[in-house]
């Protein structure tokens, strides 16, 4: 006789499972529908940082397109954005036309509170982000709901993600290429730092970052961002402090 473990043999309960979710998507501002003008500003940007949204999906926004704005070509705009490896999965914003016109070409109509903003496709200055939302994707490291700061005592790895929601963020360790460091408030890093990090997540300009030796790929405060290839030589590797003044991102020696 055999005699099985309780967990062999047991089917699931189903195959699926529908749950409500909220995921930090990119949002891409459109204030025109000129897309010659569209692809020549577009590529500008995305020279800036060519890997920054590659393969990440992105929501289109309309808001602030004229009243009277004229249909946009849904085809070539999502051409456009496939073609810099962007994955365009929904518009928001915009009149009954542009929508229809958007479902066409299978985007989903996104309300306010179905995205978030943790970087835009501009260089800068840019407009400043939405409010971040609480939850984040799957990897996602979160602070206990009511915390108005985050402390990460072990090092931040690549492919991990950690957001404090609401308050400042500290990692006492160091914070390696491919990992993502977000707040609402400050950034406070205690070793190297080598992946992406950005305050001011909710738009905060008064955000800043801290941290022991820039090597990062990316620094953003309030939306206004730069690659490691625009941070000049003498300031990598040292003890830094990233802040706005007047809309312009500044990295200054601590």
């Amino acid at each position: 006789m055999v005699v099985k473990p309780e967990s062999e043999g047991k089917t699931p309960a189903g195959a699926v499972e529908l749950k409500a979710a909220v995921f930090t998507l990119p949002v891409i501002h459109l204030f025109d529908t000129d897309m010659d003008g569209v692809a020549e500003q577009l590529g500008t940007k995305m020279d800036q940082a060519p890997e920054f949204f590659r393969n990440t999906p992105v929501v289109v926004d309309l808001s602030a397109l004229p009243p009277r704005a004229g249909d946009i070509q849904f085809p070539l705009l999502v051409g456009l954005l496939r073609g810099y490896g962007m994955i365009p999965v929904g518009v928001r914003g915009g009149n009954a036309s542009q929508n229809q016109a958007a479902e066409v070409m299978e985007l989903a109509i996104m309300g306010e509170a179905a995205i978030s903003n943790p970087g835009q496709a501009t260089a800068e200055p840019v407009p400043k982000p939405a409010a971040q939302a609480a939850e984040q994707a799957p990897g996602t490291i979160k602070p206990s709901s009511g915390k108005t700061s985050k402390l990460v005592t072990q090092p931040v790895r690549s492919g991990q993600r950690v957001y404090a929601t609401g308050g400042d963020l500290s990692v006492v360790g160091p914070v390696s290429s491919g990992a993502e460091l977000l707040a609402d408030g400050n950034i406070h890093v205690y070793g190297p730092l080598r992946g992406r990090a950005m305050a001011g997540m909710s738009g905060d300009a008064e955000a800043r970052i801290f941290c022991q030796a820039l090597e990062a790929e990316l620094v953003s405060v309030a939306g206004r961002y730069r690659v490691s290839e625009r941070i000049p030589d003498v300031l990598k590797g040292i003890p830094v402090q990233i802040f706005l003044d007047q809309e312009i991102l500044r990295i200054e020696k601590l």
